[in-house]
């Protein structure tokens, strides 16, 4: 799993190197690979509408939504599983007849 890294120290590496800081010396003094700050150079750059792409806003509300999509599929299936489990048990009342 990739080590996870706080807004304000992306925040930190990218005003260093706004500063005229090279991306070798940055990455050597705080232990960052060279590949990770480019990737944040770059969603920087999407971010401030320079560049076309997913804002990080975007990505963070898509992934929201995924995360809810995948807890509301699976509360489905548990209903569904349920149901079918009461069915076994317990037949409807008034006979056969089908439901409205």
């Amino acid at each position: 799993m990739p080590k996870r890294y706080t807004s304000e120290f992306r925040s930190r590496i990218l005003s260093l190197l706004a500063q005229g800081r090279s991306v070798g010396e940055v990455c050597e003094t705080f232990g960052v690979s060279s590949s990770r700050v480019y990737v944040w150079r770059a969603q920087e750059r999407i971010d401030r509408g320079e560049v076309s792409g997913m804002t990080s806003t975007e990505a963070a509300e898509l992934a929201a939504a995924r995360r809810r999509i995948h807890a509301l599929e699976a509360e489905l299936a548990a209903t569904k599983r349920a149901n079918e489990l009461l069915r076994q048990v317990a037949p409807p009342k008034g006979g056969s007849r089908p439901s409205r």
